[in-house]
């Protein structure tokens, strides 16, 4: 009996260090830190994504009881942002920062590593917030909470993927505890729990949305890859953020 349960506080421990990464959330203070817990907690970076889309989507109802539609995407936009801090945000504007400015690898590397931001990174800010909040007021009021869990996790999942296709190309840096390729059964589990909203939307929509996060994912897989042989803990904040607008605007396609 002993076994199972020590297994189960681990896996709980694995997850409460995904969320301490990549939310502002308190976890619980047994839990401790160290490289290979967060290493092992890969696993639940989508679950993460459950989370915050979840109360991004809960937001948005409440919003939406008092105020008009355009109010409450930006009340649900602004939870995710307090809740994660920015994070995936803040590496899409460094990635793009360094790739629109730099040619070579290092120089590319230390323009991402700069705190400021440039005018590749703010107009790409602007232009990702602004494809979010247009893209959500196309659906329907009620469509919207679940389609933000989805996006939420689907994305999550798609910067996972990086860690199994890609090699990390910092000595050091924020994502460095992630550098350790995520393993078969990792990436499996990652995958259905990125499913599990998908359930709950129709699905031809579902899979038009996956199909462009694939889309976009696999382009900036092969420009990380061609540009500076793997990954950085930007890289895959990019691709999260990339791929959550490219999951909505697969979902809002209208082939007829």
């Amino acid at each position: 009996m002993t076994e199972p349960l020590g297994l189960i506080r681990r896996e709980v421990a694995y997850f409460f260090g995904a969320l301490r990464f990549f939310t502002r959330l308190p976890v619980p203070g047994w839990v401790g830190h160290s490289s290979e817990a967060l290493d092992r907690a890969t696993r639940y970076f989508p679950m993460v994504g459950l989370l915050v889309g979840g109360m991004a989507g809960m937001a948005f109802l409440l919003a939406a009881l008092v105020w008009p539609p355009p109010l409450a995407v930006i009340v649900a936009m602004v939870t995710s942002l307090w809740v994660t801090g920015g994070f995936h945000e803040d590496g899409w504007t460094d990635t793009v920062d360094g790739f629109g400015g730099g040619w070579q690898k290092e120089q590319i590397l230390t323009i991402m590593k700069d705190s400021r931001i440039g005018s590749f990174g703010a107009i790409a800010l602007t232009m990702i917030l602004l494809s979010k909040f247009c893209a959500l007021l196309e659906f329907e009021t009620l469509e919207v909470p679940l389609v933000l869990l989805a996006g939420h996790t689907v994305s999550r999942f798609a910067a996972t993927t990086l860690l199994r296709g890609l090699s990390y190309v910092r000595d050091e840096g924020k994502a460095k505890p992630l550098a350790t390729r995520i393993t078969d059964g990792e990436l499996a589990f990652a995958g259905g729990t990125a499913l599990l909203p998908l359930l709950f939307l129709d699905p031809r929509q579902a899979l038009l949305g996956c199909l462009f996060a694939v889309i976009a994912t696999g382009w900036l897989a092969r420009l990380f890859r061609r540009r500076i042989g793997g990954y950085t803990g930007d890289c895959l904040g990019a691709t999260q953020q990339l791929a959550e607008v490219a999951f909505y605007g697969g979902m809002l396609c209208n082939f007829s």
